[in-house]
C-alpha cells in the first residue's frame, strides 16, 4: 500500500530508505547530502561497491549501518560530468529499473517497509507527474507500506500509517 506523506524523511519509521544517487555521486546535493552527513561511511561504501560491481545505471544497493539503519541506494541519474562537474540526470528508463531493483532488494530482506522522497525530482530534474505512476506501477502492489515522502518539511515526523 502505497501512502504520499509529508514531513522528514529522515525521521521516518520505515525499516528502509531509499533514494536516487548518479555513479559515482558526491552526495553533495538534497536528500544524498543529508545521508552523507548522517552516514559518511555509507557514501565510501557506495563507491566501492560501485567499482567492484561495474555499477550501471538502473541498479540499486542497500548499505547496512549501524542501529539497524537501512539505505536503498537507487542509481537514477548517470555519472557525473568530470570536466564540469555536473550531475548527470535521471532517466524515467533508470528510475524504472531502478524500482525494479528495489522491489528485488524488498523481497530478498523481508523488508516491513520502504519510504522514499519525491524521487529524481530533485537533482535528477525529472518531473514528478511523470516518476510518480512508474512507483505506483511497481511498488503499488506490494503487500507492505510505502511512504513516498511528496512534501518535504524539515524536523517534522510524517504520520506514517502501518507502522
Amino acid at each position: 500500500m502505497i501512502y504520499k506523506v509529508e514531513g522528514d524523511i529522515l525521521l521516518s519509521n520505515a525499516q528502509a530508505i531509499a533514494h536516487g544517487i548518479g555513479l559515482n555521486d558526491p552526495m553533495d546535493k538534497g536528500l544524498a547530502l543529508e545521508l552523507h552527513n548522517k552516514y559518511p561511511v555509507m557514501h565510501k561504501d557506495f563507491h566501492r561497491w560501485c567499482h567492484q560491481h561495474n555499477t550501471k545505471p538502473g541498479e540499486a544497493w542497500m548499505w547496512d549501518g549501524p542501529n539497524n539503519v537501512r539505505i536503498v541506494n537507487m542509481i537514477t541519474q548517470e555519472g557525473m560530468d568530470g570536466h564540469d562537474h555536473r550531475h548527470g540526470k535521471a532517466t524515467l528508463n533508470n528510475v524504472r529499473h531502478a524500482l525494479s531493483a528495489l522491489v528485488k532488494i524488498i523481497t530478498a530482506e523481508k523488508l516491513t517497509s520502504i519510504a522514499l522522497p519525491r524521487l529524481a525530482t530533485g537533482v535528477g530534474d525529472l518531473d514528478w507527474d511523470d516518476v510518480y505512476p512508474l512507483i505506483e506501477n511497481s511498488l503499488g502492489g506490494l503487500a507492505i507500506p510505502v511512504y513516498v515522502y511528496a512534501i518535504y518539511h524539515p524536523g517534522q515526523p510524517a504520520d506514517e500509517p502501518g507502522v
